[in-house]
């Protein structure tokens, strides 16, 4: 150990002499035992545990189970509210980050007589938009957490939408971004005037020192560079949360790369015990029982767990009951044109009590007055499917008013 510490004080010594350690040799000598103990030391592994949150996460799921509620409930109890937004086939970087808008502004004027007046023109502005919102609010909240939350990610390109944000999305184990990006000068200069105040800057001078320690390496002053807009660098209290319902066809499949960024929560179909019901011409259906029996039905026709329902795919108007019209323009709906279509109907549960094929527009169909649809036919959809209803008080006599 000694002589491969100080190779050249004790070259051609062989290990069998008896030889005077100085101090200088011997500190030498420790120093390099100690690092070849810490080489060897196993590294402590911090691992998320249920009650860290999540830094980038996708909840998917069929629709109505409860996606953007789990989202809502991580929320509770923060200071500041969840920047929001919802990606679409149009979306893209600035509707997304930020761009340059025509706004109107009041600005000063002379008239000839050298009287000033005040007058509204249109000028154009740099708007910033949900992710440099969340960004900004991390910063200026650091390290309390906050959320950027996009609803329904996979229906927007994320690699247009995201485009050189996405780099900021690997994230290293202290919740930072593992590689910092130069910003474009719009989006330097609207942050620069932005920081300037220490309240739209958080972090302290010993907050500042650790995060510089991180990057050491690759800059001399990271911090300094952040607030002055020249990098974009996430912070660890930066959480952005997506949901994504898996029944809906994306126009722009999300690529492994971007998919490899991000944690992914199933969210299945649970009873949510609200005791909803279906009700229809006096008769009512457990909502959770049809949900049990609509969903083996779909599972057993198109092979496929995307297109099934779950519990809040539709919410009653008082918390409690499902009208026959709401059944029907949200649910029956969803069965008949994006579900079924391509399977037809010639099962026994899409029969009519003559023996005839339901069709989406007699559900419709209906000559009683005040009926918006069609609720003997209903009726008869739902005793198919799930059976007798749990209530009814169809024959009951009408109670006479006095």
């Amino acid at each position: 150990m000694i002589k491969w510490s100080n190779p050249d004080e004790y070259q051609g010594v062989s290990t069998d002499q008896h030889i005077v350690l100085n101090d200088k040799t011997l500190s030498k000598t420790l120093t390099q035992l100690l690092s070849v103990i810490e080489m060897f030391t196993p590294k402590p592994i911090v691992k998320r545990t249920s009650a860290m949150l999540p830094l980038q996460v996708i909840y998917y799921g069929a629709p109505g189970t409860g996606k953007s509620y789990k989202i809502k409930s991580l929320e509770k109890g923060q200071g500041t509210k969840p920047v929001r937004t919802t990606f679409h086939p149009d979306s893209d970087y600035a509707t997304f980050v930020g761009a340059y808008k025509p706004t109107m502004e009041v600005v000063p004027r002379y008239e000839s007589s050298g009287t000033q007046v005040e007058e509204k023109r249109i000028v154009y502005n740099f708007i910033p938009q949900a992710f440099l919102k969340a960004y900004v609010q991390a910063w200026a909240n650091y390290p309390e957490p906050q959320y950027l939350v996009i609803e329904e990610i996979n229906r927007g390109n994320c690699a247009q939408i995201f485009g050189d944000l996405f780099q900021l999305l690997d994230r290293s184990a202290t919740g930072f971004s593992e590689y910092p990006i130069a910003a474009d000068s719009d989006i330097s200069k609207y942050l620069s005037e932005t920081f300037a105040t220490d309240d739209k800057f958080a972090p302290d001078e010993s907050a500042r020192a650790e995060i510089n320690e991180l990057y050491k390496e690759e800059y001399t002053d990271v911090m300094a560079d952040v607030r002055s807009g020249e990098l974009l660098l996430l912070p660890k209290n930066l959480h952005i949360l997506a949901t994504m319902n898996t029944s809906d066809q994306s126009l722009f499949p999300i690529d492994s790369a971007f998919k490899r960024r991000w944690d992914w929560e199933y969210i299945p179909i649970r009873n949510a015990n609200k005791g909803w019901v279906i009700t229809d011409s006096g008769k009512e259906w457990d909502w959770w029982t049809f949900l049990q029996c609509i969903n083996e039905k779909i599972g057993s026709v198109t092979d496929s767990e995307d297109k099934k329902l779950g519990y809040f795919f539709v919410k009653p108007y008082d918390n409690h009951t499902i009208s026959a019209e709401t059944f029907v323009s949200k649910v029956v709906f969803y069965l008949w044109n994006d579900v079924f279509k391509d399977y037809g109907f010639n099962d026994k549960e899409f029969q009519t009590a003559g023996g005839a094929e339901m069709t989406f527009p007699m559900f419709y169909e209906t000559d009683v007055e005040g009926q918006q649809v069609n609720e003997e036919l209903v009726a008869q959809f739902l005793q198919n499917m799930v059976g007798e209803p749990l209530q009814d008080n169809s024959n009951e006599p009408a109670t006479e008013e006095i």
